[in-house]
This record gives C-alpha cells, sequence and structure tokens, in this order.
C-alpha cells in the first residue's frame, strides 16, 4: 500500500487542524481535572499541556507525516524531539512575542497572545518538517518515483 505524500501546503493546513484540536484537549482536561476539586492547578496545568503534546504528537505521526516514517532512532527518540522543539519554542517564543507587543508596544494581550501563537505555529511546523518528522533517504527517493 502507497500514501500519498503531502503537499507542504496540505501538510501545514494538517498542521494547524491537529493544533486547534490539541487546544481543545488541552483545555478540556484541564476543566475536568480542576473542576474535580481535587487537582492542583498547576499540576493540572502540567497534566493538560502534556495531554495536548501527546495527542499532538499521535495526529502529526498518524495524520500530518504519515507519509514520513520515523528516523532510525524509534518511536520514544522522535515524540522527544517533538516535545522538546514544539515545547521550546512555544514557551520562550510566546513570552519573547508578548514581551514585545503586549509590553514594549501596548497591544492588547489577547491580540498579542493571537499573533505569538500564530508565529510560534509556523516555526513549531517548520521544526516538526525538517527536525521530528525529517525526510530520510527513503521518503526523498519515493518522492522522485
Amino acid at each position: 500500500m502507497s500514501i500519498a505524500v503531502a503537499s507542504t501546503w496540505q501538510r501545514f493546513v494538517r498542521f494547524n487542524l491537529v493544533g486547534a484540536l490539541g487546544i481543545g484537549v488541552q483545555l478540556g482536561v484541564l476543566r475536568f481535572l480542576l473542576t474535580s476539586g481535587r487537582t492542583p492547578i498547576v499540576v493540572a496545568t502540567a497534566a493538560a499541556v502534556f495531554t495536548a503534546i501527546v495527542h499532538n504528537f499521535v495526529w502529526h505521526l498518524r495524520w500530518t507525516w504519515r507519509d514520513r516514517p520515523i528516523r532510525e532512532t524509534g518511536l520514544f527518540a522522535a515524540f522527544m524531539r517533538f516535545a522538546v522543539a514544539n515545547g521550546s519554542v512555544s514557551l520562550a517564543g510566546n513570552v519573547a512575542i508578548m514581551a514585545i507587543l503586549a509590553v514594549g508596544l501596548g497591544l492588547p494581550a489577547l491580540v498579542a497572545n493571537i499573533i505569538a501563537i500564530g508565529v510560534c505555529g509556523v516555526v513549531n511546523f517548520w521544526m516538526g518538517d525538517l527536525f521530528v518528522f525529517a525526510q530520510t533517504k527513503v521518503t526523498q527517493a519515493a518522492k522522485v518515483r
């Protein structure tokens, strides 16, 4: 069975759809844990973010980059690359962009955060495409055919 190779734009749309679903997963888990009344907010937040990271990784692996088998390093190493790359970009990027736009330029926080999410999303897509789910010699050869 052959898997069709997605174009960069198709992959980018898929990436963003998965990300939007991931936001829903994160907020749903956070709400569930907080309304239970037993989970401290920091623990609930960490669990919600981790759940969203796992959710996004699985969907990216199975849908966004399904035509690219993970590197020989294996599934766990690919997940760690994803978690580190996306986590680092999202945390550092959101903080830096919010500091520039909201604090430095005086944009409303919500507007600045939407811009930050958009910028970080583009960088996260690039990291996923070139680092986490990088083309191997096998996937490059399949494109030539």
